[in-house]
């Protein structure tokens, strides 16, 4: 069997099925990475920072109580510790 022979039939084997699987999975994985977050991702990612902006109001509101009703509730926090 020739040399050339040899490497044609893995050659066009290659070409034939492997090339076209492996640029359309290519493309896929680049595609993906430009599109970024979905819509319904960015829609969660809204409702957590409103959530985590809704809890931080909650805990200023929270210790300014405490600072009215017990001055010294932070002393006592900090010697817990």
């Amino acid at each position: 069997m020739n040399f050339w022979t040899f490497l044609f039939v893995p050659t066009i084997v290659f070409m034939s099925l492997v090339a076209p699987i492996w640029i359309v999975m290519h493309y896929r994985a680049k595609n993906k990475e430009r599109a970024g977050i979905s819509e319904d991702e960015r829609q969660t990612l809204d409702e957590l920072l409103e959530t985590i902006d809704n809890l931080h109001n909650r805990i200023d509101t929270l210790e300014e109580i405490l600072n009215e009703d017990h001055p010294s509730w932070k002393d006592s926090v900090k010697g817990d510790k």
